[in-house]
């Protein structure tokens, strides 16, 4: 049990060893184990359903054919694939529905590794689909593929946020953004015709999924809870203390044991003084006045992460590297550029974030993503009107505008709701937060189509928006959370509310 010093300093707790490496070691493979179960499977199942379009179509046809004896016009065609895109957004949205419930009901830990089950049935379905003649299996398939999804994408950062210690807990948080980067580019890869992309190997592409999944139930159990989780939401002070030193290389710190305790404390009175449970929902945070603040700025920044059009461009790359003169082919190599772009900008934003901090990368991401979709657009119409060298310029912009997304909005607004909401409002502000992304992402992908063909060469200005909007809210909104404990973050958060009203008094009081 921690220790006081005669002095009145705080002793480190030893647990089962001594300080030393083997803390940096665990919550690495921690962080490996979780990810490529987790957050890495969304870029990867995102990535995937690419490659195979064409094969699937046509399998949905020959079905249809069979069955009915005539094939799909082109258009309804068209709606069906839209249905199955379409599935993997919906199925988010009840993952992220479900990821508050499952993380406070079973733990982090153990809602990761229920969360695969999801994922199996679906790949059973997407290998048996060929065999049973049904289409609508891929459909369900990728729904269930998308709750898989939408649960580790919200699940996951809480984990890591509440296992980092405080000078770290950007950098691990922002670790899901670099698997969820690596799992789109291992997905171009895994989709190249050499390997998975070939036509009759579709079935395969689509359950390559099970894999990264068998590692987690592999390893994952063997790594410890959220010690945030064990000592706040089920009262486990000597579990807590375990788990913290296994994640601390054998000590576990008591200052950080202190604040848990003390945060434990407060939940306690305010669910007295409130007469309620102790783990807030959605409506009871909407309800909260003293976390209105926090909640627009986290909603805003899920919501642009997907507004913003980064999902669209990896879509319209096709055919701008089409214009550029590239073989169709060769496009698909062409393509993995893309996915190696984000890889490589979440990487040096990982390395980044505890030196530059949190704010200054989403308003700079966002900012930077406002310039090239402006340059992109004067490209476009550049390039339409037949000026020689807006084609590379185009595909220029294209890795240009990946890479400012993977700066910033990418990772650090995952890692929001872990850092400025507390134990009992965590997992509601991850489904608040969540319920936005899967909305907008699917908004996203059903209207993209349609500005293109209704904006043409610039279809890329509702982004533009989108992206000035977003780094001018969030720089007015979002105070710097770099190692500030969660009081002082509340704080930051209360006092530019108070700011706020005392400037609209102010103009009240003197028009």
């Amino acid at each position: 049990m921690p220790q006081m010093d005669p002095k009145g300093e705080p002793e480190e707790t030893t647990i089962g060893g001594e300080d030393g490496g083997g803390g940096a070691t665990i919550l690495a493979l921690t962080i490996c184990s979780a990810a490529i179960g987790g957050t890495f499977q969304y870029g990867y199942n995102i990535s995937i359903i690419n490659a195979p379009t064409s094969y699937i179509q046509t399998f949905i046809n020959d079905t249809y054919t069979e069955r009915w004896g005539s094939g799909l016009e082109s258009s309804q065609l068209t709606l069906m694939w839209t249905i199955i895109v379409s599935a993997f957004s919906l199925g988010g949205l009840l993952g992220a529905l479900l990821a508050g419930p499952l993380s406070v009901r079973f733990g982090r830990k153990d809602s990761l590794l229920l969360n695969n089950g999801f994922l199996f049935a679906g790949a059973v379905l997407v290998l048996t689909s060929r065999v049973a003649k049904s289409f609508e299996m891929v459909i369900f398939a990728r729904f269930l593929v998308g709750i898989n999804s939408g649960v580790s994408m919200n699940v996951q950062p809480m984990y890591f946020g509440e296992s980092a210690p405080k000078h770290l807990r950007g950098a691990v948080a922002f670790s899901s953004a670099v698997f969820t980067a690596f799992g789109i580019f291992l997905g171009q890869v895994v989709g190249l015709t050499e390997v998975l992309g070939a036509q009759h190997l579709w079935p395969y592409l689509l359950a390559s999924n099970a894999l990264p999944g068998l590692i987690q139930l592999l390893t994952l159990p063997w790594f410890p809870e959220s010690p945030r989780y064990l000592l706040i939401d089920r009262g486990d002070k000597d579990a807590c203390v375990k788990a913290l030193g296994r994640l601390r290389g054998g000590v576990a710190p008591i200052s950080e044991v202190e604040e848990m305790l003390e945060e434990q404390e407060q939940q306690r009175t305010a669910a007295l003084n409130s007469g309620s449970s102790a783990n807030k929902t959605p409506w009871t945070l909407f309800k909260d006045a003293g976390l209105r603040s926090q909640l627009r700025t986290v909603m805003a920044a899920s919501s642009a992460m997907m507004l913003c059009g980064n999902d669209s461009i990896y879509f319209y790359a096709y055919y701008i590297f089409l214009a550029a003169g590239i073989p169709p082919r060769k496009i698909q190599y062409i393509t993995i550029g893309t996915g190696a772009s984000e890889f490589t900008a979440s990487i040096l934003s990982n390395l980044l974030i505890e030196r530059v901090g949190r704010r200054y990368l989403l308003i700079g991401g966002y900012g930077l993503m406002s310039f090239w979709s402006v340059v992109f657009t004067v490209a476009l119409n550049l390039q339409s009107r037949g000026v020689a060298g807006m084609a590379y310029l185009s595909m220029a912009c294209v890795f240009a505008y990946i890479l400012s997304f993977g700066l910033g909005p990418a990772g650090v607004s995952g890692i929001l709701p872990a850092e400025i909401f507390d134990q009992s409002a965590r997992p509601a502000a991850y489904m608040v937060a969540g319920s936005c992304m899967w909305v907008s992402l699917f908004l996203v992908g059903m209207l993209f189509p349609f500005i293109v063909k209704g904006l043409g060469d610039f279809c890329f200005l509702p982004f533009f928006a989108v992206c000035v909007a977003s780094a001018v809210f969030l720089g007015l909104t979002l105070p710097e959370t770099k190692g500030k404990t969660r009081a002082e973050i509340t704080a930051d958060f209360d006092e530019g509310t108070e700011s706020g009203k005392s400037i609209q008094t102010w103009e009240w009081m003197n028009p």
